[in-house]
């Protein structure tokens, strides 16, 4: 048995999300259809994370188990094949020693949120940015997420779907910049709650178009209170971007 440690890169608009649904094609669906047109087996994909319908991902760290002398390139090579046309692709491919799990050995996730600030809407990034027209203050939406930053109880960014434990989680990062047209928010955790950065991300835009006080977004955070969350951002402007892992599992 060999474990293949893949890299993933999808445009999440076709997909209800990275996991497999009963009714709706997901990008887990995707790589495990092409894993058995490759070696005749079937394969349960195991990711990083677990990206909502119309996420999308830039390096999404995922792995699956298949009986097989294929090398880790021409894996690669057979898998993008077979997933054409569908937009996802593997980007990296390596085999990895079975102590590696693409989500239990993972020890940090990344996303960064892009928005299109301007008056013009999306054309060429139509469903893969979140397209605001009114200027936003982005030094001010910074100021105001640094309140997010470390251990706090996230209830009010949190899905009321959410089936996490505790709505309790440690942010390490979040920062947000302008580059040109765009304003750019960057986070940084072991781990999310469902719609967490969506949720933060709403907030301090409403604070970037002045409508919220900067102070206002720490206290929605200690609010603890879903009924205090100012905007729910939507999800194509989202990217899962980053998995960190210990230097020994690295691949």
């Amino acid at each position: 048995m060999t474990r293949f440690a893949l890299t993933l890169e999808y445009d999440g608009a076709p997909f209800a999300g990275l996991q497999r649904q009963a009714n709706a094609p997901s990008v887990q669906e995707a790589v495990e259809d092409a894993v058995f047109a490759v070696t005749g087996q079937h394969a349960t994909l195991h990711a990083a994370g677990r990206t909502d319908a119309g996420v999308h991902a830039l390096a999404m760290r995922a792995h699956v188990d298949v009986e097989t002398a294929i090398a880790p390139f021409r894996m690669m090579e057979a898998l993008n094949a077979h997933l054409r046309p569908r937009p996802v692709a593997v980007t990296a491919c390596a085999a990895v020693g079975d102590q590696w799990h693409a989500r239990f050995s993972c020890t940090g996730r990344a996303y960064e949120y892009r928005i299109l600030n301007r008056r013009a809407p999306p054309t060429l990034d139509a469903g893969r940015v979140w397209g605001i027209g009114r200027p936003l203050d982005a030094d001010a939406m910074d100021r105001a997420a640094q309140a997010l930053v470390g251990k706090h109880d996230f209830t009010t960014f949190r899905s009321v779907q959410c089936q996490a434990a505790s709505p309790v989680k440690t942010l390490d990062r979040i920062t947000v910049h302008r580059a040109g047209e765009r304003v750019l928010v960057e986070t940084a955790a072991r781990s999310f709650l469902h719609h967490q950065v969506r949720s933060m991300v709403g907030c301090l835009a409403l604070v970037g178009m002045g409508r919220w006080e900067e102070s206002r977004v720490a206290d929605a955070l200690a609010a603890r209170d879903r009924q205090q969350l100012g905007l729910n951002a939507p999800p194509h402007g989202l990217y899962f971007v980053h998995a960190a892992y210990p230097p020994e599992d690295r691949f």
